[in-house]
């Protein structure tokens, strides 16, 4: 396991960190018992990953919790990341609805309280905002009160969790160029480069470390999804269109050669490629079991991409990787509904686009 500096702190992370959030929720298409859960903790450090990533809200605490239970009086050892900002004490979650948020300076007090108690610990390494929205970035009082904390030591540093889909990039940009964040944590991988490639260059200049999550486009870089797979409904990836998979696969298809060329597949393509990236600090694969673990921690060995590879693939990308773009059913419809204007058919394929 190789290890990075986290943005400007002198704390020491694993390139490949432990995403807790599967021990907290069924959210991936598998229960994880907490027996399961602890295993996976422990295996986790066996291979070298001392970055332990939840957040308050993962299974209402109970992904916190088993941390605290597994690492109890191994705190110096390992680097704890969790995110707050949702009032889970005042609204209950319904499936993947969100919550009501609370980035206030009252309401961190009490999140954090709780949080440390869950953790057993009297410090968090890495406090971040869960998926604020531009006006939480723009609360001075907020990010005083963040800043504060942070001289007392009960945080070592804080942070902006970007989300909760792609995108969020002028959040991201304004919490790397004017708060005194240490990371930010986005969506970046192979097919989807954007806004991580902004954040990366606004990062560099304001040594600010990159977390990574989703770095597998949800499993699509790992041969595990095909386009014939169907996610069940409390999946997390049943959000992903059956356009954007099945144009996927034929991209994944065309970066084959470079990963043949390395004699690699295409799950080590996929992180080496990240990792490629110097601005970034850590990667967060989505792992649920302990065989999982071993995988991706051995992917961490300090043979990536060249400059010129890398550049290669953040080519294919502005060129679509080379594939004619799918299109989804509602542009299928709106075209037909175009050519068929005038025509008797017209009324009845309008009315269908419509609705």
């Amino acid at each position: 396991m190789k290890y990075r500096r986290l943005g400007k702190s002198d704390i020491k992370v694993s390139e490949i960190g432990f995403g807790a959030w599967t021990i907290g929720l069924d959210w991936w298409g598998k229960k994880i018992t907490d027996e399961e859960a602890i295993k996976m903790l422990k295996k986790a450090y066996d291979v070298g990953i001392n970055f332990y990533e939840t957040a308050d809200m993962y299974g209402k605490g109970k992904s916190e919790r088993l941390m605290g239970q597994t690492f109890k009086g191994m705190r110096n050892e390992v680097v704890y990341s969790t995110k707050w900002g949702y009032d889970m004490y005042g609204a209950e979650q319904i499936g993947h609805q969100e919550l009501p948020q609370k980035h206030d300076s009252e309401f961190l007090q009490v999140a954090l309280k709780k949080s440390l108690e869950r953790l057993q610990t009297d410090y968090v390494d890495v406090y971040s905002l869960h998926n604020p929205k531009m006006g939480a970035m723009q609360n001075d009082e907020l990010f005083a009160s963040l800043d504060d904390l942070v001289k007392q030591g009960t945080i070592k540093s804080h942070g902006v969790a970007l989300g909760p889909a792609i995108g969020w990039r002028d959040e991201g940009l304004f919490s790397i160029t004017n708060r005194n964040v240490t990371c930010v944590q986005t969506v970046y991988n192979i097919l989807e480069q954007d806004p991580g490639r902004d954040l990366m260059k606004a990062a560099a200049q304001n040594d600010v470390g990159i977390m990574v999550r989703v770095p597998d486009a949800s499993g699509l870089l790992t041969g595990k999804v095909t386009a014939e797979t169907k996610f069940d409904k409390n999946d997390h990836r049943s959000f992903r269109k059956q356009e954007f998979i099945k144009e996927a696969m034929q991209k994944i298809d065309n970066m084959k050669p470079l990963a043949d060329s390395k004699g690699w597949n295409m799950t080590e393509l996929a992180i080496k490629f990240i990792l490629s990236q110097p601005q970034i600090s850590v990667v967060l694969p989505t792992m649920i079991s302990t065989e999982e673990i071993e995988m991706f921690a051995a992917i961490s060995d300090g043979n990536y991409l060249s400059k010129n590879e890398a550049v290669q693939l953040e080519e294919m990308y502005e060129k679509n990787f080379y594939v004619k773009p799918v299109a989804s059913s509602d542009e299928v419809l709106y075209s037909l509904f175009l050519e068929l204007a005038g025509t008797e058919q017209y009324a009845v394929v309008g009315h269908a686009y419509l609705l």
